[in-house]
């Protein structure tokens, strides 16, 4: 059986890579990371008119885009809306940045939505927020009828807010909170894409300067010291992209794996992410620990993706406890 991805799908690749490759180049992502913004506003519809938001496009395609947006640190809201928010959109919100408050409920009173939910990704960016109310319904807020707070935190390039609703107006959606467990699948397993991007982007980072910086008279990669980290930074990814092509497969085609695959590759394909911008950073020496060097958003992208939605030990626990309990229902 043949489990590359289409010819098609490569062509999408290519496409995905070639755009990022020409309108968000280092200089820009970190421009608009130091903005007050975060991003331009302006690329959303770009991204909408290249079919990255087309309703046809399955979870796989959804992976390509993942990873190499994330090799290039693309900075717009495309994984909340379309990792979070793509099962519970509907035909008015399938062309609008979306996010989605998966850390709290809110109350629903006669008169909107009440309460407050930390933590939700690219709020400042969206124009639409979806929640969980308590009556286990799940509703969906126009960003400038609410009370936003976006916080400090570590990657600009994908910040986090705070939403708070006092008696907020608000949609009803379709989609039931049974709905939720489709999202945290789809989005660990976009999450391990996002990741192996990362690692790819360290990886090339770190080899071709081990190829070319001369210490005492010879390559750096000459020495094991290097050349080691930069062969245990290909493993890491490797071993990611295979966990996470793996997930995503599972999760489109709702296999009975694709919790356990989702768990695995995020685990993987996260703690790899670190390990490789972190041995990257090394290789680079000096250099690799500025705050002018692109590396360290990288970094800070492979933890943001790491502490999302549970850190790899408690993935690693749900693996052992779904085998565990397969292992006792066979007995």
């Amino acid at each position: 059986m043949d489990f590359a991805f289409s010819a098609e799908q490569e062509l999408l690749r290519s496409s995905v890579r070639d755009y990022l490759r020409d309108r968000f180049g280092d200089e820009r992502v970190v421009a608009l990371a130091e903005s007050d913004a975060g991003w331009d506003p302006a690329s959303w519809r770009e991204l909408v008119d290249m079919g990255w938001l087309d309703p046809s496009l399955g979870l796989l395609e959804h992976a390509v885009i993942a990873e190499e947006s994330a090799y290039a640190l693309l900075p717009a809201p495309w994984f909340s809306t379309v990792a979070l928010a793509w099962p519970l959109l509907d035909d008015a919100l399938r062309d609008e940045p979306v996010t989605v408050a998966l850390g709290g409920v809110v109350a629903v009173g006669p008169g909107g939505l009440t309460g407050t939910v930390s933590l939700v990704p690219d709020l400042g960016s969206v124009s639409h927020v979806i929640v969980r109310g308590d009556d286990d319904a799940l509703y969906a807020v126009e960003t400038a009828a609410a009370s936003v707070q976006v916080r400090s935190t570590m990657d600009r390039t994908r910040r986090l807010g705070e939403l708070t609703l006092s008696s907020t107006p608000a949609r009803r959606l379709d989609a039931g909170p049974a709905s939720l467990a489709l999202v945290r699948r789809r989005a660990l397993a976009l999450a391990a894409c996002e990741a192996v991007g990362v690692a790819q982007r360290a990886l090339d980072l770190a080899a071709a300067y081990a190829k070319t910086r001369e210490q005492f008279g010879r390559i750096i990669g000459a020495y094991q010291g290097v050349s080691h980290k930069v062969a245990d930074i290909f493993v890491a990814v490797q071993l990611g992209r295979s966990l996470a092509y793996w997930a995503a497969w599972a999760a489109s085609e709702d296999d009975p794996q694709a919790d356990v695959a989702a768990s695995a590759a995020k685990a993987a394909a996260t703690e790899g992410a670190v390990l490789a911008c972190e041995y990257a950073i090394q290789v680079h020496g000096g250099i690799g620990f500025t705050y002018e060097h692109i590396l360290h958003r990288y970094y800070k992208r492979a933890q943001w993706l790491e502490a999302f939605e549970g850190y790899g030990r408690e993935h690693r626990a749900a693996i052992a406890a779904a085998i565990l309990d397969s292992e006792g229902a066979v007995a």
